[in-house]
């Protein structure tokens, strides 16, 4: 027989036995270890900027040339002996970069171009290693949250063939036809780091909230201001592709005016090449024809930009909202270092500053986009 109750107990509460389960268990027990995951992720994402970085300086130093093999295991290795260090300078004196443009160079000069581009590949090699140790502990302790096993994976198979591209760009400078690594290839090769960078931005992002949170997000979601952030990042990864052109030849330095290039708005012999070929080589091989291109392609972002901004001036959502305002502001700043960039004939820790404000873009218009997609919805009371 039960027992009585209390004239204060209320009307249909129900009175649990002990050690009953909690509401949410299912949940939790299904949710991953998003937190680690996301931590493991920023760590990836501070390594491919470093790289990213590091590979900017590598160009503009001209040290990408300096090491002519492709040694995955074995290259990790420095030279370790006077003799080491002759046998690679050796190799090197045989590229057409030293032939034809560095021939004054001698070994104490090598080696700092060396270390540039060893450098380079030891972090590619790291950041592979920290991909996979990382990848194999949440696999075999089984704490990739559902569904994330695939995105993780992708992100390491991206950077094997990162690397592969990374000495296709390299062989493509000890062919004899150019004292460079050809513009293209080198356009490839940065754009995608920016796609590895972008996809773990993304994963940090969603990985910042859980699935219950996302669904319900989702529903809150702007589509028309979603597809215009969609269209922003799209026109800012081709923007970066033409900035890596004008690196691979150094066309920042062709016409250092503004807003003019030269005495023109169109540059004198844009379809010149001194070798010859077809005409649409211009576009990768004219310094001039190639600034001109990135120059245009800025201010039609830039104005795509307000354009979307506007739109975004109208969401409902506060946090959506500040996500364009920041994008928009150091999108604008990138502007103004490039214009001064250009005016100063694209010195080292100019360009340098030109590359990594591209990555601060990138993720600014990455974010945003996400907002969008996933809004921050709060309550009248300013509560999430």
């Amino acid at each position: 027989m039960a027992g009585k109750r209390s004239i204060f107990e209320e009307v249909g509460e129900v009175s649990k036995p002990a050690g009953a389960p909690k509401g949410g268990m299912i949940d939790q027990g299904r949710g991953g270890a998003r937190g680690a995951v996301r931590i493991w992720l920023g760590v990836l994402f501070a390594l491919v900027v470093v790289m990213i970085a590091v590979g900017g300086l590598t160009r503009l130093t001209d040290s990408g040339l300096s090491i002519t093999e492709w040694r995955p295991v074995t290259g990790a290795l420095p030279p370790m002996s006077e003799a080491d260090w002759q046998a690679e300078f050796e190799k090197y004196r045989g590229s057409p970069e030293f032939q034809l443009q560095n021939s004054q160079m001698d070994l104490a000069a090598f080696k700092t171009i060396y270390w540039w581009e060893w450098g380079h590949r030891q972090l590619g090699r790291i950041v592979g290693l920290v991909w996979a140790a990382g990848f194999v502990f949440f696999w075999a302790t089984k704490r990739i949250p559902p569904g994330w096993a695939g995105r993780l994976l992708t992100l390491g198979l991206l950077g094997g063939l990162q690397g592969a591209i990374g000495w296709w760009m390299v062989s493509s400078g000890l062919t004899g036809r150019m004292v460079d690594v050809a513009s293209y290839r080198l356009a490839i090769h940065l754009g995608l780091a920016f796609v590895i960078l972008g996809l773990i931005a993304w994963h940090m992002l969603s990985l910042s909230r859980t699935e219950p949170q996302l669904l319900q997000a989702r529903r809150a979601r702007e589509p028309k201001l979603y597809s215009l952030a969609t269209g922003l990042m799209h026109f800012a990864f081709l923007q970066i592709l033409f900035g890596a052109l004008v690196a691979g030849i150094d066309a920042g330095r062709a016409f250092p005016t503004w807003p003019l290039m030269g005495d023109s708005f169109f540059p004198a012999d844009a379809f010149y090449l001194p070798e010859g070929g077809p005409a649409v080589l211009a576009f990768f091989e004219n310094p001039g024809l190639v600034q001109f291109v990135h120059r245009m392609s800025g201010y039609l972002l830039l104005a795509f930009a307000l354009v979307v901004w506007l739109r975004a001036r109208k969401s409902a959502h506060p946090a959506t909202k500040a996500a364009f305002d920041w994008a928009v502001v150091i999108l604008f700043g990138q502007a103004v270092i490039g214009i001064v960039t250009v005016l100063h004939a694209a010195p080292l820790g100019l360009g340098l500053a030109h590359q990594l404000m591209a990555v601060l873009v990138w993720m600014l218009i990455l974010r945003a986009r996400h907002r969008a997609q996933f809004p921050i919805v709060r309550s009248i009371r300013g509560s999430r």
